[in-house]
């Protein structure tokens, strides 16, 4: 019985993760041609920048996760934090970090390419 309800939670996080995805992109694709049908430019889809951007940003936040993690667990062993409170505090502190260095970064690169 303990089986089956790790397999329900398990496949019900994946419907949901999956269920997200399919509405966003579908959504998505229904703006995409409503633009297309008003005649609205096609060069605002080519996202090379953004997907630059989106790669950092991802990039960033795995590090400051996985940051978390490694100071985390330092936290719980040598210093005597409880495991959740360790883990979880340090994994939102080094993700957060992350994606305000991101924007530092993103928010100077479009400062010098606005300058030249």
């Amino acid at each position: 019985m303990d089986d089956l309800k790790h397999i329900v939670i398990t496949l019900g996080a994946f419907l949901g993760i999956f269920g997200i995805f399919y509405v966003f992109m579908m959504t998505r694709y229904k703006e995409r041609m409503a633009m297309i049908e008003r005649g609205v430019d096609a060069s605002i889809f080519a996202g090379a920048e953004k997907s630059f951007s989106l790669t950092l940003k991802l990039g960033m936040l795995c590090v400051g996760v996985a940051l978390g993690i490694i100071v985390g667990g330092i936290l719980h062993d040598f210093y005597d934090f409880s495991k959740g409170t360790s883990f979880l505090a340090m994994i939102f502190l080094f993700g957060g970090l992350s994606l305000i260095i991101n924007f530092l970064i993103e928010r100077k690169l479009f400062k010098d390419k606005t300058e030249s």
